[in-house]
């Protein structure tokens, strides 16, 4: 089993900013989106699978070390279609559990929308 590990901009905001339970916006559209994909390429590692998860993930969306997802420049290789506009998971049944972590509304998501420019 591979260890816990998120980056940076995925933390949990300080202290005394807005709670990620009282920002969560299940009203946004993932689909419509796919920001959190596309963000960064230290994101999608693997963390708490278990092997037979792993094996389940169609090698061509893993990573050469075999430590995360593969990504092309900071987008997931799993992710098709347009940021922004239509998205969808080209391994979504058996995505890591950092990918099934990211809540709509989310710290990570908020973030990631920002970079992108999506309101």
């Amino acid at each position: 089993m591979a260890s816990h590990w998120a980056p940076e901009w995925a933390e949990p905001q300080p202290s005394g900013e807005p709670d990620d339970e009282a920002e969560l916006r299940p009203d946004w559209d993932c689909q419509s989106c796919g920001a959190c994909c596309s963000y960064s390429a230290e994101w999608p590692r693997f963390t708490l699978e278990t092997d037979e998860a792993l094996a389940l993930i169609p090698p061509q969306f893993v990573a050469a070390d075999e430590r995360g997802m593969r990504c092309e420049d900071n987008r997931c290789s799993a992710l098709a279609g347009k940021v922004g506009e239509h998205t969808a998971c080209q391994a979504y049944a058996v995505r890591p559990e950092v990918c099934r972590d990211c809540l709509p509304g989310d710290h990570a998501c908020r973030t990631a929308r920002a970079a992108h420019g999506i309101r």
